[in-house]
Protein backbone atom coordinates (compact mmCIF):
# COMPACT_ATOMS: atom_id res chain seq x y z
CA UNK A 1 0.00 0.00 0.00
CA UNK A 2 1.67 3.47 -1.26
CA UNK A 3 1.49 6.55 1.32
CA UNK A 4 -1.73 8.00 -0.41
CA UNK A 5 -3.52 5.22 0.17
CA UNK A 6 -2.59 4.73 3.96
CA UNK A 7 -3.76 8.03 4.58
CA UNK A 8 -6.74 7.69 3.59
CA UNK A 9 -7.95 5.55 6.72
CA UNK A 10 -6.86 6.10 10.44
CA UNK A 11 -4.34 3.91 11.92
CA UNK A 12 -3.86 2.25 15.16
CA UNK A 13 -1.10 4.05 17.39
CA UNK A 14 -0.18 1.69 20.23
CA UNK A 15 1.84 2.35 23.17
CA UNK A 16 5.25 0.54 23.63
CA UNK A 17 5.85 -0.57 26.93
CA UNK A 18 8.83 -2.49 27.86
CA UNK A 19 8.73 -5.25 24.84
CA UNK A 20 4.77 -4.90 24.12
CA UNK A 21 3.04 -3.04 21.76
CA UNK A 22 0.25 -2.52 24.12
CA UNK A 23 -3.42 -1.12 22.24
CA UNK A 24 -4.70 0.32 25.70
CA UNK A 25 -8.14 -0.16 26.73
CA UNK A 26 -9.57 3.42 25.35
CA UNK A 27 -8.53 4.89 21.98
CA UNK A 28 -9.10 8.61 20.93
CA UNK A 29 -9.17 9.24 17.06
CA UNK A 30 -7.46 12.30 15.77
CA UNK A 31 -7.93 14.44 13.07
CA UNK A 32 -5.96 16.59 10.55
CA UNK A 33 -6.06 20.15 10.33
CA UNK A 34 -6.06 21.28 6.97
CA UNK A 35 -9.61 18.92 6.14
CA UNK A 36 -10.45 17.28 9.01
CA UNK A 37 -9.75 13.87 7.45
CA UNK A 38 -9.26 11.38 10.38
CA UNK A 39 -5.53 10.15 11.09
CA UNK A 40 -5.41 8.50 13.54
CA UNK A 41 -6.58 5.92 16.36
CA UNK A 42 -4.22 6.79 20.06
CA UNK A 43 -4.41 4.52 22.44
CA UNK A 44 -4.67 6.17 25.62
CA UNK A 45 -2.23 5.62 28.60
CA UNK A 46 -4.14 4.86 32.02
CA UNK A 47 -2.27 4.71 35.61
CA UNK A 48 -1.67 1.20 35.35
CA UNK A 49 0.19 1.73 32.12
CA UNK A 50 2.79 4.59 33.34
CA UNK A 51 3.45 2.21 36.44
CA UNK A 52 4.11 -0.56 33.34
CA UNK A 53 6.33 1.77 31.04
CA UNK A 54 8.14 3.20 34.18
CA UNK A 55 9.02 -0.74 35.73
CA UNK A 56 10.03 -1.24 32.46
CA UNK A 57 12.86 1.39 32.33
CA UNK A 58 13.97 1.36 35.67
CA UNK A 59 14.88 -2.73 34.81
CA UNK A 60 16.37 -1.71 31.62
CA UNK A 61 18.29 1.06 33.03
CA UNK A 62 21.32 -1.05 34.27
CA UNK A 63 21.01 -3.16 30.66
CA UNK A 64 21.46 0.32 28.81
CA UNK A 65 23.90 2.23 31.00
CA UNK A 66 26.66 -1.01 31.47
CA UNK A 67 26.15 -1.80 27.93
CA UNK A 68 29.17 -0.22 26.03
CA UNK A 69 29.28 2.94 24.18
CA UNK A 70 29.91 1.46 20.94
CA UNK A 71 26.98 -0.92 21.11
CA UNK A 72 24.97 2.23 21.80
CA UNK A 73 26.34 3.51 18.95
CA UNK A 74 25.67 0.67 16.99
CA UNK A 75 22.04 0.93 17.53
CA UNK A 76 21.50 4.45 17.23
CA UNK A 77 23.01 4.75 13.76
CA UNK A 78 21.03 1.46 12.67
CA UNK A 79 17.79 3.89 14.11
CA UNK A 80 19.15 6.47 11.67
CA UNK A 81 19.27 4.07 8.97
CA UNK A 82 15.51 3.06 9.06
CA UNK A 83 14.52 6.52 9.47
CA UNK A 84 16.77 6.85 6.18
CA UNK A 85 14.92 4.23 4.60
CA UNK A 86 11.52 5.62 4.97
CA UNK A 87 11.98 9.09 5.23
CA UNK A 88 9.81 10.29 2.79
CA UNK A 89 6.94 8.54 4.09
CA UNK A 90 7.39 9.55 7.37
CA UNK A 91 7.19 13.01 6.08
CA UNK A 92 4.12 13.07 4.09
CA UNK A 93 2.53 11.51 7.33
CA UNK A 94 4.22 14.35 9.18
CA UNK A 95 2.60 16.57 6.77
CA UNK A 96 -0.92 15.07 6.67
CA UNK A 97 -1.01 14.66 10.56
CA UNK A 98 0.30 18.33 11.63
CA UNK A 99 -0.37 20.35 8.33
CA UNK A 100 3.35 21.04 7.83
CA UNK A 101 4.54 21.67 4.33
CA UNK A 102 6.12 18.89 2.67
CA UNK A 103 9.14 21.31 2.36
CA UNK A 104 8.97 21.57 5.93
CA UNK A 105 9.17 18.07 6.79
CA UNK A 106 11.42 16.74 3.99
CA UNK A 107 13.64 19.06 5.89
CA UNK A 108 12.83 17.78 9.48
CA UNK A 109 13.31 14.00 8.66
CA UNK A 110 16.61 15.29 7.05
CA UNK A 111 17.86 17.02 10.12
CA UNK A 112 16.63 14.45 12.48
CA UNK A 113 18.59 11.79 10.79
CA UNK A 114 21.42 13.56 11.27
CA UNK A 115 20.84 14.05 14.80
CA UNK A 116 20.52 10.43 15.54
CA UNK A 117 23.98 10.17 14.00
CA UNK A 118 25.80 13.11 15.71
CA UNK A 119 23.75 11.19 19.22
CA UNK A 120 25.41 8.23 17.86
CA UNK A 121 28.89 10.21 17.78
CA UNK A 122 28.62 11.13 20.61
CA UNK A 123 27.99 8.05 22.18
CA UNK A 124 31.53 7.70 22.18
CA UNK A 125 32.86 10.84 23.35
CA UNK A 126 31.50 10.94 26.66
CA UNK A 127 34.59 12.24 28.96
CA UNK A 128 35.41 13.07 32.03
CA UNK A 129 38.04 15.69 33.48
CA UNK A 130 40.82 15.31 35.57
CA UNK A 131 41.19 17.60 38.72
CA UNK A 132 43.84 18.78 39.93
CA UNK A 133 44.03 18.71 44.26
CA UNK A 134 48.06 18.85 44.66
CA UNK A 135 47.18 23.00 44.97
CA UNK A 136 46.80 22.12 48.64
CA UNK A 137 48.92 20.61 51.44
CA UNK A 138 45.55 18.43 52.09
CA UNK A 139 45.56 17.38 48.30
CA UNK A 140 49.31 16.67 48.27
CA UNK A 141 49.97 12.72 47.67
CA UNK A 142 46.54 12.66 45.37
CA UNK A 143 44.81 12.57 42.20
CA UNK A 144 40.80 13.07 40.78
CA UNK A 145 38.98 12.43 38.18
CA UNK A 146 35.39 13.47 37.48
CA UNK A 147 33.21 10.81 35.76
CA UNK A 148 30.08 10.67 34.24
CA UNK A 149 27.60 8.13 34.20
CA UNK A 150 23.55 7.86 33.02
CA UNK A 151 20.72 9.72 35.33
CA UNK A 152 18.50 6.73 34.94
CA UNK A 153 15.10 7.17 33.53
CA UNK A 154 14.66 9.97 31.39
CA UNK A 155 10.72 11.33 30.95
CA UNK A 156 11.15 13.11 27.65
CA UNK A 157 7.65 15.28 26.63
CA UNK A 158 7.74 16.92 22.99
CA UNK A 159 5.68 19.26 20.87
CA UNK A 160 3.51 19.29 18.08
CA UNK A 161 5.63 21.95 15.94
CA UNK A 162 8.93 19.69 14.89
CA UNK A 163 7.65 16.69 16.70
CA UNK A 164 10.31 14.05 14.47
CA UNK A 165 13.30 16.22 15.16
CA UNK A 166 12.11 17.47 18.66
CA UNK A 167 11.51 13.68 19.79
CA UNK A 168 14.98 12.24 18.57
CA UNK A 169 16.62 15.35 19.86
CA UNK A 170 15.57 13.86 23.41
CA UNK A 171 15.81 10.43 23.15
CA UNK A 172 18.78 9.40 20.81
CA UNK A 173 21.25 11.77 23.68
CA UNK A 174 19.54 10.00 26.59
CA UNK A 175 19.77 6.30 25.39
CA UNK A 176 23.80 7.64 24.28
CA UNK A 177 24.14 8.60 27.31
CA UNK A 178 22.86 5.28 28.89
CA UNK A 179 19.92 6.30 30.23
CA UNK A 180 16.48 4.11 29.47
CA UNK A 181 13.38 6.74 28.50
CA UNK A 182 9.70 7.21 28.42
CA UNK A 183 8.49 8.78 25.93
CA UNK A 184 4.79 10.91 25.77
CA UNK A 185 4.29 12.46 22.50
CA UNK A 186 2.15 15.11 21.36
CA UNK A 187 -1.18 14.18 20.84
CA UNK A 188 -1.42 15.99 17.08
CA UNK A 189 1.71 13.87 16.05
CA UNK A 190 1.20 10.90 17.95
CA UNK A 191 0.86 8.45 14.53
CA UNK A 192 4.02 10.35 12.91
CA UNK A 193 6.18 10.08 16.65
CA UNK A 194 4.77 6.29 16.09
CA UNK A 195 6.67 5.71 13.17
CA UNK A 196 10.13 7.21 14.80
CA UNK A 197 9.76 4.82 17.45
CA UNK A 198 9.37 1.58 15.11
CA UNK A 199 12.71 2.66 13.66
CA UNK A 200 14.17 2.98 17.21
CA UNK A 201 12.74 -0.65 18.39
CA UNK A 202 13.45 -2.26 14.64
CA UNK A 203 17.16 -0.84 15.24
CA UNK A 204 17.60 -3.82 17.91
CA UNK A 205 16.41 -1.26 21.04
CA UNK A 206 16.54 -3.30 24.72
CA UNK A 207 13.48 -3.80 25.82
CA UNK A 208 12.56 -1.09 28.01
CA UNK A 209 14.68 1.37 26.97
CA UNK A 210 12.03 3.36 24.87
CA UNK A 211 8.31 3.22 26.16
CA UNK A 212 5.79 5.20 24.89
CA UNK A 213 2.87 7.01 26.66
CA UNK A 214 -0.16 8.83 24.92
CA UNK A 215 -2.89 10.82 26.64
CA UNK A 216 -3.29 14.47 27.46
CA UNK A 217 -3.66 13.65 31.24
CA UNK A 218 -0.71 11.34 31.81
CA UNK A 219 2.06 13.79 31.46
CA UNK A 220 1.60 15.61 34.54
CA UNK A 221 1.35 12.11 36.37
CA UNK A 222 4.77 11.20 34.43
CA UNK A 223 6.98 14.02 35.57
CA UNK A 224 5.42 13.74 39.77
CA UNK A 225 6.78 10.19 39.63
CA UNK A 226 9.57 9.31 42.27
CA UNK A 227 10.95 7.00 39.26
CA UNK A 228 11.93 9.47 36.79
CA UNK A 229 15.30 10.96 37.30
CA UNK A 230 15.61 13.55 34.37
CA UNK A 231 12.76 15.65 32.70
CA UNK A 232 13.17 16.73 29.25
CA UNK A 233 10.46 19.40 27.99
CA UNK A 234 9.70 21.28 24.98
CA UNK A 235 6.58 23.51 25.14
CA UNK A 236 4.79 26.11 26.53
CA UNK A 237 6.06 28.16 29.04
CA UNK A 238 2.75 27.92 31.37
CA UNK A 239 3.04 24.15 31.02
CA UNK A 240 7.20 24.01 31.52
CA UNK A 241 6.77 26.37 34.90
CA UNK A 242 3.70 23.58 35.62
CA UNK A 243 6.48 20.93 35.40
CA UNK A 244 8.98 22.30 37.42
CA UNK A 245 6.96 23.22 40.33
CA UNK A 246 6.01 19.63 40.21
CA UNK A 247 9.41 17.80 39.61
CA UNK A 248 10.66 18.32 43.08
CA UNK A 249 14.45 17.53 43.31
CA UNK A 250 14.35 16.54 39.46
CA UNK A 251 16.74 17.63 36.89
CA UNK A 252 15.08 18.97 33.68
CA UNK A 253 16.04 20.72 30.54
CA UNK A 254 12.92 22.86 29.36
CA UNK A 255 13.25 24.26 25.53
CA UNK A 256 10.28 27.28 26.28
CA UNK A 257 8.98 29.93 24.17
CA UNK A 258 11.08 32.96 22.26
CA UNK A 259 9.66 35.98 20.01
CA UNK A 260 12.19 35.82 17.47
CA UNK A 261 13.95 39.32 17.52
CA UNK A 262 16.10 39.83 14.66
CA UNK A 263 17.96 43.26 14.32
CA UNK A 264 18.83 44.73 10.47
CA UNK A 265 21.38 47.33 11.15
CA UNK A 266 21.59 50.25 8.85
CA UNK A 267 24.82 48.63 7.31
CA UNK A 268 23.04 45.61 6.52
CA UNK A 269 21.94 44.60 2.47
CA UNK A 270 18.21 44.66 2.20
CA UNK A 271 17.95 42.76 -1.06
CA UNK A 272 19.46 39.85 1.28
CA UNK A 273 18.19 40.29 4.57
CA UNK A 274 14.24 41.26 3.70
CA UNK A 275 14.04 37.93 1.83
CA UNK A 276 15.86 35.45 4.73
CA UNK A 277 13.38 37.54 6.99
CA UNK A 278 10.52 36.66 5.46
CA UNK A 279 11.64 33.13 5.01
CA UNK A 280 12.33 32.38 8.43
CA UNK A 281 9.02 34.26 9.40
CA UNK A 282 6.72 31.67 7.43
CA UNK A 283 8.43 28.07 7.70
CA UNK A 284 6.35 25.42 9.45
CA UNK A 285 3.88 28.54 9.29
CA UNK A 286 5.48 30.21 12.06
CA UNK A 287 5.12 27.93 14.80
CA UNK A 288 9.01 27.70 15.70
CA UNK A 289 10.18 29.14 19.15
CA UNK A 290 12.87 30.79 17.03
CA UNK A 291 10.66 31.71 13.86
CA UNK A 292 11.18 35.37 12.52
CA UNK A 293 8.34 37.50 14.70
CA UNK A 294 9.88 40.95 15.38
CA UNK A 295 12.26 43.25 12.90
CA UNK A 296 13.75 46.09 14.54
CA UNK A 297 15.22 47.63 11.43
CA UNK A 298 17.45 51.20 11.29
CA UNK A 299 15.18 53.49 10.44
CA UNK A 300 17.48 54.90 7.68
CA UNK A 301 16.71 51.72 5.80
CA UNK A 302 12.98 50.74 6.92
CA UNK A 303 10.83 52.14 3.71
CA UNK A 304 13.45 49.83 1.51
CA UNK A 305 13.39 47.06 4.01
CA UNK A 306 9.49 46.53 4.35
CA UNK A 307 8.91 47.07 0.73
CA UNK A 308 10.94 44.06 -0.01
CA UNK A 309 10.36 42.12 2.87
CA UNK A 310 6.44 42.35 1.47
CA UNK A 311 7.43 42.04 -1.83
CA UNK A 312 8.19 38.59 -0.92
CA UNK A 313 6.32 37.45 1.57
CA UNK A 314 3.47 37.43 -0.89
CA UNK A 315 5.15 35.03 -2.71
CA UNK A 316 4.59 32.35 -0.54
CA UNK A 317 1.40 30.04 -1.07
CA UNK A 318 -0.89 28.99 1.61
CA UNK A 319 -2.76 25.92 1.62
CA UNK A 320 -2.72 22.35 0.96
CA UNK A 321 0.24 20.85 3.17
CA UNK A 322 0.60 17.36 0.64
CA UNK A 323 0.83 20.17 -2.45
CA UNK A 324 4.32 20.74 -3.20
CA UNK A 325 3.74 23.98 -4.33
CA UNK A 326 3.00 25.36 -0.89
CA UNK A 327 5.01 27.27 1.35
CA UNK A 328 2.79 27.60 4.10
CA UNK A 329 0.20 25.16 5.55
CA UNK A 330 -2.37 25.40 8.28
CA UNK A 331 -1.81 25.75 11.64
CA UNK A 332 -1.79 22.79 14.02
CA UNK A 333 -5.63 23.27 14.40
CA UNK A 334 -8.52 25.98 13.74
CA UNK A 335 -8.83 27.59 17.35
CA UNK A 336 -4.52 28.26 16.64
CA UNK A 337 -5.45 30.46 13.88
CA UNK A 338 -8.49 32.03 15.43
CA UNK A 339 -6.02 32.94 18.28
CA UNK A 340 -3.49 34.82 15.77
CA UNK A 341 -6.09 36.14 13.27
CA UNK A 342 -7.09 38.42 16.37
CA UNK A 343 -3.71 38.90 17.38
CA UNK A 344 -3.53 40.67 13.97
CA UNK A 345 -6.95 42.46 14.25
CA UNK A 346 -6.30 43.60 17.74
CA UNK A 347 -2.84 45.02 16.53
CA UNK A 348 -4.09 46.91 13.42
CA UNK A 349 -7.46 48.28 16.12
CA UNK A 350 -4.21 49.79 18.00
CA UNK A 351 -2.91 51.57 15.11
CA UNK A 352 -0.99 48.90 13.29
CA UNK A 353 -0.70 49.07 9.15
CA UNK A 354 -1.85 45.81 7.82
CA UNK A 355 0.70 45.38 4.45
CA UNK A 356 -0.60 41.81 3.76
CA UNK A 357 -2.47 38.42 5.23
CA UNK A 358 -3.97 39.21 8.52
CA UNK A 359 -7.02 36.44 7.24
CA UNK A 360 -7.65 32.57 7.95
CA UNK A 361 -9.63 30.13 6.00
CA UNK A 362 -10.15 27.48 8.32
CA UNK A 363 -6.86 26.75 10.08
CA UNK A 364 -4.93 28.02 7.08
CA UNK A 365 -3.70 32.02 7.85
CA UNK A 366 -2.65 34.27 5.11
CA UNK A 367 1.28 35.40 5.45
CA UNK A 368 1.05 38.42 7.48
CA UNK A 369 3.11 41.67 7.67
CA UNK A 370 2.52 44.52 10.45
CA UNK A 371 4.09 47.96 10.68
CA UNK A 372 3.15 50.35 13.35
CA UNK A 373 3.56 48.41 15.85
CA UNK A 374 4.06 49.07 19.78
CA UNK A 375 5.36 47.09 22.04
CA UNK A 376 2.57 45.76 24.44
CA UNK A 377 0.65 44.66 21.46
CA UNK A 378 0.95 40.68 21.47
CA UNK A 379 2.01 40.42 18.26
CA UNK A 380 5.35 41.88 19.52
CA UNK A 381 5.47 40.78 23.26
CA UNK A 382 3.78 37.12 22.88
CA UNK A 383 4.65 34.71 21.13
CA UNK A 384 2.55 34.57 18.14
CA UNK A 385 3.01 30.96 16.70
CA UNK A 386 1.68 32.02 13.46
CA UNK A 387 2.80 33.27 9.71
CA UNK A 388 2.99 37.03 11.50
CA UNK A 389 5.82 39.13 11.22
CA UNK A 390 5.83 42.58 12.90
CA UNK A 391 8.46 45.68 12.13
CA UNK A 392 9.76 48.34 14.06
CA UNK A 393 11.45 51.11 12.73
CA UNK A 394 14.69 52.43 15.38
CA UNK A 395 17.15 54.95 15.61
CA UNK A 396 18.85 53.75 18.82
CA UNK A 397 20.53 50.27 18.78
CA UNK A 398 20.88 50.00 22.57
CA UNK A 399 17.28 51.49 23.08
CA UNK A 400 16.78 47.81 20.93
CA UNK A 401 19.27 45.74 22.55
CA UNK A 402 17.86 47.38 26.22
CA UNK A 403 14.25 46.35 24.93
CA UNK A 404 15.49 42.57 23.69
CA UNK A 405 17.16 41.93 27.02
CA UNK A 406 14.01 43.41 29.07
CA UNK A 407 11.57 40.98 27.52
CA UNK A 408 10.84 38.00 29.63
CA UNK A 409 11.53 35.70 26.67
CA UNK A 410 15.45 34.90 25.97
CA UNK A 411 15.83 32.01 23.25
CA UNK A 412 17.67 33.54 20.08
CA UNK A 413 18.16 36.61 18.59
CA UNK A 414 19.38 37.58 14.55
CA UNK A 415 21.62 40.79 14.01
CA UNK A 416 22.16 41.58 10.52
CA UNK A 417 25.57 44.09 10.57
CA UNK A 418 28.78 44.71 9.04
CA UNK A 419 30.32 46.04 12.45
CA UNK A 420 32.60 43.49 14.39
CA UNK A 421 32.47 46.42 17.50
CA UNK A 422 28.32 46.46 17.00
CA UNK A 423 28.00 42.51 17.00
CA UNK A 424 30.38 41.94 19.94
CA UNK A 425 28.60 45.03 21.61
CA UNK A 426 25.58 42.97 21.25
CA UNK A 427 26.96 39.66 22.38
CA UNK A 428 27.97 41.41 25.39
CA UNK A 429 24.47 43.61 26.07
CA UNK A 430 21.66 40.84 25.28
CA UNK A 431 20.31 38.45 27.39
CA UNK A 432 19.43 35.61 25.20
CA UNK A 433 20.95 31.69 24.78
CA UNK A 434 21.84 32.01 21.39
CA UNK A 435 23.14 35.51 19.34
CA UNK A 436 23.08 34.59 15.64
CA UNK A 437 25.16 37.79 13.56
CA UNK A 438 24.25 37.58 10.07
CA UNK A 439 21.30 35.54 10.27
CA UNK A 440 18.36 35.25 11.81
CA UNK A 441 17.08 34.08 15.10
CA UNK A 442 15.81 30.73 13.57
CA UNK A 443 19.61 29.08 12.49
CA UNK A 444 20.31 26.57 14.13
CA UNK A 445 21.96 23.25 13.03
CA UNK A 446 21.48 20.73 15.42
CA UNK A 447 24.43 19.72 17.00
CA UNK A 448 25.32 23.07 18.30
CA UNK A 449 23.89 24.12 21.87
CA UNK A 450 20.50 25.33 21.95
CA UNK A 451 18.44 27.14 24.74
CA UNK A 452 17.29 29.81 26.48
CA UNK A 453 17.05 31.70 29.43
CA UNK A 454 14.61 33.79 31.45
CA UNK A 455 11.20 32.26 30.74
CA UNK A 456 12.86 30.52 27.55
CA UNK A 457 13.88 27.80 28.93
CA UNK A 458 16.53 26.15 31.19
CA UNK A 459 19.34 24.16 30.03
CA UNK A 460 20.36 22.78 26.30
CA UNK A 461 19.57 20.33 23.87
CA UNK A 462 22.00 19.15 20.93
CA UNK A 463 23.53 16.09 21.05
CA UNK A 464 26.75 16.79 23.38
CA UNK A 465 24.98 19.17 25.68
CA UNK A 466 21.98 17.35 26.02
CA UNK A 467 24.01 14.23 27.43
CA UNK A 468 26.19 16.85 29.71
CA UNK A 469 22.34 17.12 31.17
CA UNK A 470 21.32 13.70 30.82
CA UNK A 471 24.12 12.12 32.87
CA UNK A 472 25.57 12.39 36.86
CA UNK A 473 28.62 13.46 38.00
CA UNK A 474 31.07 11.55 39.90
CA UNK A 475 34.29 12.41 41.71
CA UNK A 476 36.91 9.41 41.97
CA UNK A 477 40.03 10.44 44.51
CA UNK A 478 42.99 8.33 44.63
CA UNK A 479 45.59 7.84 47.20
CA UNK A 480 49.05 7.31 46.29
Amino acid sequence: MNVAAKLQSAADVPMRIGAEWRTGKNVVSTFEPYAGKPVAKVAVSRREDLDDALNAAVAARQLIGEMPPYERAAILRRAADGLAAKADEIAKTLSFETGKALTDTRTELARSIETVRFSAEEAVRITGEHVPLDGSALGAGKIAMLLRFPVGVVAAITPFNAPVNLTVHKIAPAIAAGNSVVLKPPPQASLTVHRVVEAFVAAGMPAGVLNTLYGREIGAELVRDPRVDFISFTGSGHVGAEIKAASGLKRVALELGGIGPTIVHADADVSTTAPICARNGMRLAGQSCVSVQVVYVHRSIAEAFIAALVAEVVKFKAGDPLDSATDVGPLIDEAAARRVEQWVQEAVSGGAKLHTGGKRTGAVMQPTVLTNVTGDMKVVCEEVFGPVISVIAYDDIDAVFSRISESRFGLQCGLFTQSMPLAMKAIKKLRTGGIIVNGTSTWRPDQMPYGGVKDSGIGREGPRYAIRDMTDERLVVFNY
